[in-house]
């Protein structure tokens, strides 16, 4: 699943070939990727509405639009769920089969296309209503990650995938994150000291900048063609992760400090990675 570098990319793709485009027409061809909402009420916030601004929430897409008639601001959610996609493709081209929801701009479409239907586009904000702060600004720092820990048990690597501590990591990043930090992901949240917490939160902000600059950890490739589409790829191809990712579904791999077996368990139902010495729980805090 896309995680906040992931997204970032993709918003910052997306914004300036949307600025100003005007929506002619909104196709729903799936019902479910519209929920709460009905394929009538996105049709008749949006027909005619022209886009302002897109901006990411943690691993959400906000699209901004102005109203046509009442020029009031409206605006869309979007999650790509697991195997979403959004991209731009001339009108010529035809649909794909998993197409969910088309936005007719004229000489192009605007296609939120998603096999799996996991991901959404719809006027209902309340997934962000309780998100926690965004972990590439001033709100979030030391003192509110330490405060969003303190009372946890749970180990460390599943309280950071909750979106109510820090919006945005998910699996991969936590993992990295964690073993830059030297911290054992089976450590609870409400051990961790306080130079253990500071260490961490540098180090998601360090992991986090680097994938967005690197373009993503997991790539997003323009097509060939017409059409500028961008798509999730579930990996980079030999040598990708051995350049970039450093205990992140490398388990049976050598750790690239100190050659130890990188080791994979299974909290909470998801992917662990982590080096036993380098990510001992023992291990000095300095």
């Amino acid at each position: 699943m896309p995680e906040l570098p992931e997204v970032e990319i993709l918003a910052r793709h997306l914004r300036p070939l949307l600025r100003g485009k005007t929506i002619r027409t909104v196709t729903v061809r799936r019902e479910r990727a519209v929920r709460p909402n009905t394929p009538v009420e996105l049709r008749k916030a949006l027909a005619g509405a022209k886009f302002m601004e897109l901006s990411r929430r943690g691993k959400y897409l906000l699209f901004h639009f102005r109203s046509k008639a009442s020029h009031k601001t409206t605006a869309v959610l979007g999650h790509l769920g697991m195997t979403g996609r959004m991209y731009l493709a001339s009108k010529n081209e035809a649909l794909p089969k998993h197409a969910a929801i088309v936005f007719d701009l004229g000489h192009q479409n605007f296609i939120y296309e998603d096999f799996r239907y996991f991901g959404r586009m719809s006027l209902d904000l309340s997934p962000i209503d309780n998100l926690g702060p965004e972990p590439l600004e001033k709100s979030f720092s030391p003192q509110t990650l330490a405060a969003a820990l303190k009372n946890s048990r749970q180990p460390i690597k599943v309280k950071l995938l909750d979106q109510a501590v820090v919006a945005g990591i998910g699996n991969i990043y936590a993992s990295e994150a964690l073993f830059r930090a030297r911290i054992s992901p089976k450590l609870a949240a409400n051990r961790l000291t306080s130079i253990q917490t500071k260490k961490l939160w540098r180090t998601i902000r360090e992991v986090l900048n680097e994938a967005i600059g690197y373009g993503s950890t997991v790539p997003l490739k323009t097509m060939s063609g017409k059409s500028d589409a961008l798509f999730y790829f579930s990996d980079g191809g030999e040598g990708f992760y051995e350049e970039r990712l450093r205990v992140y579904n490398r388990a049976g791999k050598p750790c690239l400090n100190c050659e130890t077996v990188i080791k994979g368990i299974r909290q909470a139902g998801r992917s662990t990675f982590f080096c036993p010495k380098c990510q001992n729980s023992r291990f000095l805090t300095k």
